[in-house]
């Protein structure tokens, strides 16, 4: 009698047992899945986004080598009647703006590209003061200038920001 009471107690209790135990081991599946899913795609937003920031930063950086080019500063900073001493005052100072204005711009970018990008700002500035420090005090901007370009033809070789922007192109392109 009281195996037959523990037998109909089985027979009830066991099917009961079996069924929540595969609605357990399914729902945690489903939980886990979707779980995973989600973080999944959390990753993919986070990466679009990151990837966003990173374009438009290389977009800026390369802007600022661009403006950082001798040519397109002066033709900037120059106002008539301006002295070469002033000329090279207002072209420095215009580069280190742009400069501290694109700072934040590093962490996008490797460190290779961000410590070449800032050897090009400070040989460009290194070679505007070392020919602006040639010129007599009272000198034209534009025999400035001429002296700039003459500086920059004789090294026969492209300008620090070019190879600086090639870098950076390149990086970029590996986003791709």
């Amino acid at each position: 009698m009281v195996i037959t009471t523990l037998l109909e107690i089985l027979k009830y209790t066991l099917p009961a047992l079996i069924v929540f135990m595969t609605a357990y081991l399914l729902l945690t599946r489903y939980m886990q899945k979707d779980a995973t899913s989600k973080v999944i795609e959390l990753k993919m937003q986070r990466d679009k986004e990151i990837v966003i920031l990173r374009l438009q930063a290389y977009e800026r950086l390369s802007m600022f080598l661009e403006r950082m080019n001798p040519v397109m500063v002066i033709s900037r900073v120059r106002t008539p009647d301006m002295l070469a001493s002033e000329l090279q005052y207002a072209m420095v100072k215009s580069i280190r703006e742009e400069y501290e204005h694109n700072l934040s711009q590093q962490i996008y970018v490797s460190s290779t590209t961000w410590n070449l990008i800032v050897a090009s700002k400070d040989e460009i500035i290194k070679t505007i003061n070392l020919i602006g420090t040639q010129m007599p005090p009272d000198s034209s901007a534009g025999s400035l200038i001429n002296a700039l370009f003459n500086g920059i033809a004789a090294a026969n070789a492209p300008l620090p920001t070019e190879h600086a922007l090639e870098l950076l192109k390149a990086e970029c392109k590996e986003l791709f």
